[in-house]
């Protein structure tokens, strides 16, 4: 039988091993963590490799991913669907074993790591949905939802702002199903961390409100469980287990260097390495017994067969909350959702209301929250400005639980938060703030896109149209720059109608994540026929037409209404004008041709209208076509008057078509 040091080792030589065979990754991570590995895999996560996806398995996230071999070694050892030949194409092209842990690809991988924080940050949303769902599923003597969230952290994970923002959270939140294992070793990239990493990190955490357990000899398995087993038994706070490790242990040479932190050993250091361990196989081959050791395939059913039992007892006395539980864990939406939906949009016609699409946002929220019990929202720190919360509502406040969540001034946590619930399953997140602030979130939403989550992100005040707070809080860029994010789909809505469609895309949508820009001031209601409002779905239609139309103008949100006024001066000076409005350029473009030519009229001269850069109207305009747009940052002023200067005056717009022609 293989000793516990035999299976840290198998981890270690794995790692180095792949390393080397790329010439490419991060060999000192996995080999520093081995023990710490073999401890949590072996003993404690519940987790079953011929069934990945189990409903109530422990969540396992390891934040610094730049170590990938460590959770590769693990899933293969421990018997997940990941040869040894995808081991040995580590970070080749289409191997299932990509540079950093990448969700979807690799099977056991629960969240996509390598930008520092976040893993971390998606394990504390993983947590909260576990502590969600326990509150809303679990009944007396019948615990459906009960399981730990792991992960795995290293100095780079703790220097990153997001860390600090989703961390505070969870210590507020009572997260006592989330352990941390800090990979205290004292290097990262340039060296050791002393000249710029002097946090002391355990009273830091306790600051948090976490249990702490420092000091822990990170190569002692048996300290190392005793921890775990401490931190168990804490159940109204998050663990962090501060693990002291030699980064590369066991390299006889390179151990406790920056030089084994992201570079192949050598040959001749592996062969040391292998001598300094003892380990006397070749080049990626583990013995039998050492397999042995690590297989959780059997556990693991027995794992997951008493769940099953205990599932089908829920079933039998609660049905109706176990068919609940079974549709949002995988995350179908409700029977009556499309009926649901197509009346709400059907009613936002009739009201004909000419609102802010902010307050538009909110009726939304309040018309679709009944036939969506998985609606978890929130705002950072913006509730009443953003308007994300609805009629009955719950908050989440300190320990408590609920459906709302005030995040704080914390715009990248709850973003990466909202991703790890996304990502658990069970709950449709979206969170709010102001357009402007989703550049603090940006590789959040980056991930949401990379990952095929579906997240909603709620953003208001969405132009220069929110006037005096000047051009720190204008956006211009922002608009532009999401639609350039693949697989993201950016709704800019002009009114209470295609705000309702939005919404209802949004959470249709379950490959990918959506923005939602809504307005500060008020904009108009636009009639539209059954056909128009069917068509917004197609991300761009013609709102208003000409008989053989000379110009086209194209605009979106606020710049929709000014579009319908310069129209009508051009249709009196005889210049036959067509509207079309693209609430979702990425919507639109993935249109079949004839569609799109149908509705912006090739052969015809075009004018983009929107108060934001410029440059992705060319595509739709040509070199013949002009946009209307913003070439500078923003002022402080009432928000006509901004409009006025920047040129969004129907004069502007009509002697810009004019011009064209």
């Amino acid at each position: 039988m293989a000793t516990r040091k035999e299976l840290a080792n198998a981890i270690r030589v794995l790692s180095m091993d792949a390393v080397q065979k790329a010439n490419s990754g991060h060999p000192g991570a996995p080999m520093g963590m081995a023990e710490i590995a073999e401890v949590v895999w072996n003993h404690h996560l519940r987790h079953n490799p011929a069934n990945p996806k189990w409903f109530d398995r422990d969540r396992f996230v390891q934040s610094n991913g730049h170590g990938s071999m460590l959770i590769y070694s693990l899933l293969h050892l421990t018997g997940y669907d990941l040869p040894m030949e995808e081991i040995k194409k580590f970070r080749q092209m289409h191997s299932k074993t990509p540079g950093h842990p990448e969700y979807g690809y690799t099977v056991g991988v629960e969240t996509t790591t390598g930008p520092l924080g976040q893993g971390i940050t998606n394990a504390v949303g993983m947590a909260m949905a576990e502590k969600l769902l326990a509150a809303e599923f679990n009944k007396p003597g019948h615990e459906i939802v009960n399981h730990h969230t792991y992960t795995f952290l290293g100095d780079g994970c703790m220097m990153e702002g997001i860390s600090h923002e989703a961390c505070a959270l969870a210590g507020t939140w009572g997260l006592g199903k989330l352990m941390a294992f800090w990979d205290d070793n004292g290097i990262s990239i340039d060296g050791h961390i002393e000249g710029w990493y002097t946090d002391d990190t355990a009273k830091r955490f306790e600051a948090y409100g976490w249990h702490v357990v420092p000091n822990v000899d990170g190569h002692d398995p048996v300290a190392i469980d005793a921890a775990v087993q401490a931190c168990k038994a804490v159940t109204d706070k998050p663990s962090l287990i501060c693990c002291k490790t030699i980064i590369g242990k066991g390299s006889p040479n390179k151990e406790g260097t920056h030089d084994v932190h992201g570079a192949a050993l050598g040959d001749a250091e592996i062969a040391a390495t292998r001598a300094n361990l003892g380990w006397t196989h070749g080049p990626f081959e583990i013995p039998k017994d050492i397999y042995e050791g690590w297989d959780c395939r059997t556990k693991g059913q027995g794992l997951e067969t008493l769940w099953n039992n205990k599932f089908a007892e829920y079933t039998a006395a609660f049905p109706k909350e176990a068919a609940e539980f079974k549709r949002r864990m995988v995350g179908d939406l409700s029977a009556d959702w499309k009926k649901h939906a197509a009346d709400f949009i059907a009613k936002t016609n009739e009201k004909a209301e000419t609102i802010a699409t902010r307050k538009a946002s909110q009726n939304c929220i309040n018309g679709l929250a009944p036939a969506l019990p998985e609606f978890l929202g929130g705002s950072a720190d913006l509730t009443g400005s953003n308007l994300t919360n609805w009629t009955g509502c719950h908050h989440v406040k300190g320990k408590s639980v609920g459906n709302y969540i005030s995040y704080g001034v914390r715009e990248f946590g709850m973003s990466h938060i909202m991703n790890g619930m996304a990502l658990h399953g069970g709950l449709l997140p979206f969170g709010g703030t102001f357009l402007m602030f989703s550049e603090y979130a940006r590789n959040a939403l980056r991930m949401s896109a990379l990952m095929k989550q579906r997240v909603i992100y709620v953003y208001t005040h969405d132009s220069i149209g929110l006037g005096e707070d000047g051009p720190t809080h204008q956006p211009v860029e922002q608009i532009a720059t999401l639609r350039m994010i693949p697989n993201m789909d950016v709704w800019r809505p002009c009114d209470t109608v295609e705000s309702a469609v939005s919404w209802v895309a949004a959470v249709d949508k379950k490959t990918g994540p959506s923005c939602l820009i809504f307005s500060r001031q008020n904009l108009n209601f636009q009639k539209r026929s059954d056909a128009q409002i069917a068509e917004i779905t197609k991300g761009g239609y013609v709102l208003a037409d000409a008989a053989n139309a000379k110009m086209v103008l194209i605009a979106t949100g606020s710049e929709v209404q000014l579009a319908m006024d310069a129209k009508k001066v051009l249709d009196e000076q005889g210049i036959p004008t067509r509207v079309v409005s693209i609430p979702c350029t990425n919507v639109f473009d993935r249109q079949d041709q004839a569609y799109k030519d149908s509705v912006l009229l090739p052969t015809v001269h075009k004018v983009a209208i929107e108060a934001g850069v410029t440059d992705g109207w060319y595509k739709y305009v040509g070199l013949r076509g002009a946009v209307v747009g913003m070439h500078t940052f923003g002022e402080s002023a009432p928000a006509p008057e901004l409009f006025k200067h920047f040129g969004f005056t129907v004069e502007n717009v009509v002697n810009t078509a004019k011009g064209i022609l």
